[in-house]
């Protein structure tokens, strides 16, 4: 029996193979998606991280030297080369702060270019921070400590570690990697099902001296193996692109080590033969080609809901032990640090095999249909 499946999984591979193109824009999802997710982090790092210097123009910067030192200690320095942020110091500044009254400053810059957003926070939180200093000492000018006006001071005990922030941020990457299971070997199943049907050699093949059952098991053992390659491609490309973000410029550093990717990979294993044997079973009842490419990139839904849910916190108690959400939310655990939960994975493993068996036991009864083999 097994000599003959893996003559039959020989067979779907090297029919799988053949068609190059297919592979390379079903593998194309793995490789670009971790690219994209990095090129978006270093996007965001570098446009919510402040830089070492800002340069605008001051005008009238002989009115408040004292503050234009401060902006220059800060970072913040008048130019040619300036961005488009005027600071204005009004020839009333000096009298406003001698006389101990609000002293006007005009900040003049476009808020709705993305481009300044970065540079008009830093700038504000300089001249905050000069105008607390100011009042301090006009208080102790007036005989006042400056501790008066903060009658209550709250200190923040951050518990959070490295890895728990960081895990925030790979939440949104585990959507990727899961759903690669289900993108790299959607165009295998297709093409060896409502494919198949197509060219005629379905039928033919049904009718060789083997059992329906061995053939099922071909077919999703060689779907199997094109959505476990997706997820590995996914995670080799993931460790050596998040490699280089600078994930220090936010406050942490970032552990996406081999290691974590392999319990990754060994957690998904299931859900890669889940995927298999659900995306055959749609397309054995696809009338055609381009009918189960509809199905299928419907179902993605399926597994996008399921990973969605727990981050929106819908019943997560009960998606905890179901498939790929299961899974989702321990990965969740893992890349804050937490143990990976164990008894958790076991029965999200057991409910995904089970479904997988149901799945594989529906197709094995489809392949006996004249109307699923025929289309009819």
């Amino acid at each position: 029996m097994m000599r003959r499946i893996w003559i039959l999984l020989v067979k779907e591979l090297r029919d799988a193979i053949r068609d190059r193109r297919s592979i390379l824009a079903a593998m194309s999802y793995s490789l670009s998606t971790p690219l994209i997710f990095a090129a978006i982090f270093m996007s965001v790092i570098h446009d919510v991280s402040e830089k070492a210097q800002v340069v605008i123009h001051i005008e009238g910067a002989s009115h408040g030297p004292d503050l234009v030192r401060f902006l220059a200690s800060a970072g913040i320095v008048d130019g040619d080369d300036a961005i488009d942020i005027t600071l204005t110091i009004p020839s009333a500044y000096p009298k406003q702060m001698t006389d101990g009254l609000p002293a006007q400053l005009w900040l003049t810059a476009d808020s709705s270019d993305k481009d300044l957003q970065q540079p008009l926070g830093q700038i504000r939180r300089v001249i905050e921070a000069y105008s607390a200093e100011m009042a301090a000492i006009r208080l102790v000018a007036r005989g006042i400590n400056p501790k008066v006006i903060q009658p209550l001071q709250l200190n923040l005990k951050d518990r959070s570690t490295n890895q728990s922030k960081s895990g925030i941020i790979l939440g949104g990457l585990l959507l990727a990697i899961m759903l690669s299971l289900f993108f790299s070997g959607m165009n295998v199943a297709i093409d060896t099902s409502a494919g198949e049907r197509e060219r005629n050699s379905l039928a033919l093949l049904l009718c060789q001296p083997t059992a329906t059952a061995e053939i099922v098991a071909a077919k999703a053992g060689a779907v199997a193996l094109f959505s476990i390659s997706g997820l590995l491609l996914t995670l080799v490309v993931s460790v050596l692109a998040f490699s280089h973000v600078p994930w220090q410029e936010l406050g942490f550093s970032l552990n996406f080590d081999p290691i974590a990717a392999l319990i990754i990979v060994l957690v998904c294993l299931p859900i890669g033969v889940f995927a298999a044997t659900l995306q055959l079973y749609v397309s054995f009842f696809a009338k055609s080609f381009k009918e189960a490419q509809t199905y299928l990139t419907i179902i993605l839904m399926l597994p996008t809901a399921m990973i969605m849910a727990p981050v929106f916190d819908l019943f997560t108690d009960v998606l905890r032990w179901l498939p790929i959400s299961g899974q989702q939310l321990a990965f969740t655990e893992m890349l804050k640090g937490e143990p990976l939960p164990l008894s958790q994975v076991a029965w999200a493993t057991l409910s995904t095999l089970t479904l997988s068996a149901l799945l594989f036991w529906a197709n094995v009864r489809a392949l006996k249909s004249e109307k699923v083999v025929f289309a009819l």
